[in-house]
């Protein structure tokens, strides 16, 4: 493919065919850009397969991920639809709209009726309560004491079970 096809003086050689040498590395060569071009062809293919591929794992991640975070929040029973301000519900930091998630010893799981919660209140007069809500898609956690105050009850808010 690279020895000359002309001797030291510029003649061509005579023990070649120089018109069969020519063909045949004109042949070759083609052949050579043809392989290359598929071979462009193919890596170009695979990149795309491989971006298709990373595209859909990342948004079959995205997927799981997000159904993960909806499994594990958790699930409210109740929500707050009123706090008088000055109550020991407001001092703690309880707020309209908060979804319920825990109030002491009642969830999702044991809760049946507003009365569950009206038992751990009575119950808990005087001593600090764990409540957990949901309040714009996070969970807080609230440290809430049933006490008598100036106003009704022992919390001074209104909580209505949802409706699942």
């Amino acid at each position: 493919m690279t020895e000359p096809l002309v001797d030291a003086e510029d003649f061509p050689r005579g023990d070649i065919d120089i018109y069969e040498v020519r063909t045949a590395r004109h042949n070759i060569i083609c052949l050579q850009n043809d392989h290359k071009a598929l071979m462009k062809q193919v890596e170009e293919a695979l990149h795309q397969l491989h971006a298709r591929e990373k595209e859909k794992r990342a948004r079959d991640e995205a997927e799981a991920l997000a159904e993960a975070r909806s499994q594990s929040q958790p699930q409210a029973f109740a929500r707050v639809n009123a706090v008088t301000p000055g109550s020991p519900a407001s001092i703690s930091g309880l707020q309209v709209d908060d979804e319920i998630v825990e109030f002491g010893s009642v969830n999702i799981n044991n809760f049946q009726n507003l009365q569950n919660i009206a038992t751990v209140v009575q119950h808990s007069e005087g001593r600090p309560l764990s409540v957990t809500v949901i309040r714009g898609g996070r969970k807080v956690h609230v440290g809430l004491t049933p006490k008598r105050w100036a106003g009704k009850g022992l919390l001074g808010c209104n909580i209505i079970p949802l409706q699942r």
